[in-house]
């Protein structure tokens, strides 16, 4: 038997076939490009995703070349918080508004007044930020009401991709959470919040945990995709929950960081766990009856991506990093900002902006790319020192994944930063795998998740902290940490000019 995990990301959708012992055989990806039609905004046309899973599913059984009869199971993931709206028929409305999307600071001020800031974080877990999806809900109601009055449906950007494979409307409990439109400890919509904010509980889906089937793929997603009618579809989890899960970060005392476009620090905790000033994600895990916390700086590897093809366009990433090997910790005085595209944790400011400091005429290029380098590892260690201030129990493992984890001199920064052992896994596909391995759980194959992780996944390297370069770092970090506080004026001024 065999099973597929679906990742509907920012920039792809990749398609992952592994066998029932966990073990990827194929692996395909179809690119698309989201837009920026005016300054905050990001969108994206749902069909991109569609369209992505029907090519990478073909994709992966042609490389395989296994019989689609024998796919015992679809699990998907995909970016968080994108709102995706349907009308009665199950027509997209409208582009999706996009997890990075920073149009809603108004509408977020909204529902912290309407429901009060204090009890908002303590019925859903978060701040209203953003990034998230109910504070998107509220701006198209006040400026595309034509839109608003059609809406049938609330989804994210992978339940509609479960929505073409199944013509079913639903959705995993982690990815629910993620919309603020949760009770965090009950795992269900919150009926409080739904009723304060004007909408109809009708429009949210049924809600599953991570393993549980949600339908099964219909006779025309089969003709699409080449499976076969009826196979069943998992529930799945939002990006983080299931890159966690493919990494087996699935209790607690291990932590996951990530580091994609955007950078994650996530906490397994075994109950709902909020950070009193909302400073930290708590949401629902993809593991049944399991919570985590989460941290999220929105450009981690995505500033080294902006970097490079603004400042060495064609140039490979090991050609970019190979001199920065060569600049002290710290890059003689060179520090770097990574709020590219505002920030989250643990500055919620859409304003935020990316910056440069300290240059200085003998600085060259080579220390401008560890200083982003460095900025990043900085601004994870931001999340990193949230949770131990908040009172989460002992850390024994920090496991790092990702395309940045990739470099080795990235993880010796972070290791040096963190002042702790990093470890790789043997997975490298993070969601989709983590995808896959709840569609195992829901058809049988294991008997938990946590036991599909240990049978599954390994540690297969370490990077160990230099202490002369935590020395360094420590007393470079504590001045980044002075920055956001010093420029926080300049960035709203800034914004003002344009």
């Amino acid at each position: 038997m065999y099973f597929i995990g679906i990742d509907s990301s920012t920039t792809a959708t990749k398609a992952l076939l592994m066998d029932s012992a966990g073990q990827v055989l194929a692996v395909a990806a179809t690119e698309y490009p989201f837009e920026t039609p005016r300054p905050l905004w990001s969108e994206q046309h749902p069909d991109l995703w569609w369209d992505g899973a029907q090519k990478s599913i073909r994709a992966v059984l042609e490389q395989a070349g296994i019989d689609p009869a024998q796919v015992g199971g679809v699990g998907l993931t995909g970016q968080m918080h994108g709102l995706v709206l349907l009308d009665e028929a199950g027509e997209v409305l409208r582009p999706a508004i996009l997890w990075n999307d920073q149009r809603t600071q108004a509408q977020c001020d909204e529902i912290h007044q309407v429901i009060g800031k204090e009890l908002f974080i303590q019925i859903t877990g978060n701040m209203a930020l953003t990034g998230f999806t109910a504070p998107k809900i509220l701006w198209v109601k006040q400026n595309e009401p034509q839109v608003y009055a059609r809406v049938r449906h609330i989804l994210l950007p992978k339940d509609y991709v479960r929505y073409k494979l199944t013509d079913a409307y639903a959705m995993d409990k982690a990815d629910g959470a993620g919309t603020v439109l949760f009770d965090i400890k009950s795992r269900t919509w919150s009926p409080d919040v739904l009723r304060a904010l004007g909408i109809d509980p009708a429009w949210m889906p049924a809600l599953y945990e991570g393993p549980q089937i949600t339908g099964f793929l219909s006779a025309e997603a089969a003709k699409a995709t080449g499976l076969k009618a009826g196979t069943p579809v998992m529930a799945g989890g939002g990006d983080q929950a299931a890159q966690a899960v493919g990494v087996g970060a699935v209790s607690e005392g291990i932590v996951a960081l990530t580091l994609g476009t955007s950078g994650v620090v996530f906490a397994t905790t075994d109950g709902p766990f909020i950070e009193p000033q909302g400073r930290l994600h708590a949401f629902c895990h993809s593991v049944p009856g399991k919570w985590h916390l989460m941290g999220v700086m929105l450009s981690a590897a995505g500033s080294l991506r902006w970097y490079r093809d603004t400042f060495a366009p064609g140039m490979s990433y090991d050609d970019l990093l190979a001199p920065a090997a060569q600049v002290p910790a710290g890059s003689d005085g060179l520090l770097f900002l990574p709020y590219l595209t505002g920030e989250r944790t643990p500055h919620p400011d859409p304003l935020a902006r990316g910056a440069f400091v300290g240059l200085t005429v003998r600085h060259t290029m080579a220390h401008m790319t560890r200083a982003v380098l460095e900025g990043v590892a900085f601004g994870l260690r931001d999340g990193f020192e949230l949770m131990k201030s908040a009172g989460l129990g002992k850390i024994t493992q920090v496991r790092v994944s990702g395309g940045g984890a990739k470099s080795a001199l990235w993880r010796q920064i972070l290791a040096d930063v963190f002042g702790c052992e990093l470890v790789t896994v043997n997975t490298t596909e993070g969601a989709a795998y983590g995808a896959a391995l709840l569609a195992a759980v829901g058809a049988g194959k294991f008997r938990s998740v946590e036991a599909a992780c240990e049978a599954a996944i390994q540690v297969t390297g370490s990077t160990l902290p230099v202490q002369a370069q935590v020395k360094a770092y420590e007393q470079v970090y504590a001045i980044y940490r002075d920055l956001y506080p010093a420029l926080t004026s300049s960035f709203k001024r800034i914004h003002e000019l344009r």
